[in-house]
């Protein structure tokens, strides 16, 4: 069984209307949130075997403290095509991953993480219309699995959701 979890970046700050999207840092709530979420991971056994992430600063930074939360002591990887791209860039990061690897980490933004976790539940992502469409706040974290022999095999509509969580309802079961 392959774990495949999806975490949006945490809170970013909108202080510094001048500073470009990419290099937005996070808020004081996203800095609380992000590290909550890491240590979900290790509370239900499921720190990553590896860490994909898109290299826009507030994903960095999402990336490192759930990384130090879980106690991921590898590199972090850094994904260009995260930032901007698409579902398809996100699966084929998942696709060409080693067997070694049981649970993958990705980090992004929406609504790529939003077309992503559609595609790999549904075989597709969603129109705009709809019904189904998943919607991920920030640092919200999904855990998929999929019964699959080999990363290079996963197709979407291969995974079951296993959970959702969000921030907010993590902080009021503490």
């Amino acid at each position: 069984m392959k774990t495949i979890l999806l975490l949006r970046h945490a809170k970013s700050d909108w202080g510094s209307p001048n500073l470009a999207d990419f290099d937005r840092p996070l808020a004081k709530r996203g800095l609380d949130d992000a590290p909550r979420m890491g240590d979900i991971l290790i509370n239900f056994d499921l720190a990553p075997d590896k860490i994909l992430s898109s290299p826009a600063k507030r994903a960095q930074q999402t990336a490192e403290l759930v990384a130090q939360a879980c106690g991921y002591k590898k590199a972090i990887e850094w994904q260009d095509s995260f930032y901007g791209g698409d579902s398809e860039d996100l699966i084929g990061a998942i696709r060409r991953l080693p067997e070694t690897v049981e649970r993958v980490l990705l980090v992004g933004h929406n609504p790529i993480m939003e077309n992503t976790a559609a595609a790999l539940l549904l075989g597709q992502e969603p129109d705009f219309d709809d019904n189904l469409a998943i919607k991920i706040p920030t640092a919200g974290l999904i855990c998929l699995e999929a019964s699959i022999p080999e990363w290079s095999a996963l197709e979407g509509g291969d995974t079951i959701l296993r959970w959702f969580l969000i921030p907010r309802l993590v902080k009021a079961m503490e």
